[in-house]
Formats: C-alpha cells, structure tokens, sequence
C-alpha cells in the first residue's frame, strides 16, 4: 500500500500553504504542545476544554461546509473524509467503529494521537479533549446538510494517556 498523499499549493507570492483550497500553517508538533500545554497549565485543563470547544466546533463545522463543496461530497462522506485529511495531517489516526448520522451517533478509536507526548504529560488523566468538539462540528454540519439539525455531544471516554489503553475511544450521541 502506498503512502497517502496531500497535495500542498504554495504561493509564490505569500509563501501560504494551502491544501483543498485551505490555507495551512505547518508547526512542528513540539511547538504546538508547548504552547497548547502552558496554556492549559496557567488555566487548568477544564477551562481550556471550554474555551478551544467553540472554537474547534466552529473551525469543523466550516472545514466540512468547505470540502464538501470542493471535493462534491455529501452525507457521511464528509465525516469520513475529514476524519481521513485529519490521519493525514498528523493528528491521529482516527477510525469510525460506528456511524448512524440518522440517529446522531459514531464510535472513534483514536491511535496517535499528536496531543500525546511523554514530555507533556504531567499526570495520567484525558488529554484529547479537543477533538471531542472536532467531532461535534463535523458531525452536526453532516446532519444539517442532510436536512436533518442534529445537535451533538462527543465525549472522549478514555485516552491513552491514562496509561490503561493504547487508544482513546470517544462517542457521539445526539444531544
């Protein structure tokens, strides 16, 4: 199997990066941990879960208005295909065990995830809470373009690293 390929546009002009017509910024991952973490070191971690969840909700919601558009996609496919563009870019690797948009549902198993780290990690406890409003977005701009405003609520009900799964697994439901 060959590897995935994402195809970058890069202004001559800008030096903007830009994949499906999005710009992209490209950090490396230490980077972003360190900032994401000292944040949540000064706020604690259920402030910064309150604040990133708008704002990761809303940036899903309108990845996937956009994509869909761009790559003619419909329904469930763009859920899938941003759950695959999210593999590509280094997240994760995330997996749908279950989906039903109809009744506002999916099951995620999240492998690598990039929120991750053993130099970040203070203690054992949830540290992929961000991807939960991720879900959220993707999956509420689904029902929507179906016809069908579904509000959701994604929870992550493990992760890695509390040290007791080699995997996060987090649940949709409708709300």
């Amino acid at each position: 199997m060959g590897k995935p390929q994402v195809d970058i546009q890069v202004d001559d002009a800008t030096g903007r990066w830009s994949v499906d017509a999005l710009p992209m910024i490209l950090v490396p991952q230490h980077f972003y941990l360190n900032n994401h973490y000292a944040i949540e070191n000064a706020l604690g971690a259920s402030e910064m879960e309150r604040i990133l969840r708008p704002a990761g909700y809303k940036s899903a919601y309108v990845w996937c208005e956009k994509e869909a558009e761009f790559h003619a996609l419909t329904g469930e496919q763009v859920f899938r295909h941003y759950l695959k563009r999210l593999s590509q870019r280094g997240w994760a690797q995330f997996h749908i065990e279950k989906i039903s948009p109809l009744d506002g549902t999916a099951d995620i198993v999240v492998r690598n995830s990039a929120m991750i780290d053993p130099s970040h990690v203070q203690a054992p406890r949830k540290c992929c809470y961000m991807f939960a409003a991720w879900f959220e977005g993707a999956f509420d701009y689904v029902s929507k373009s179906e016809g069908r405003p579904i509000a959701s609520r994604a929870i992550e009900i493990y992760c890695a690293a509390e040290g007791k799964h080699d995997h996060c697994r987090f649940e949709v439901r409708a709300r």
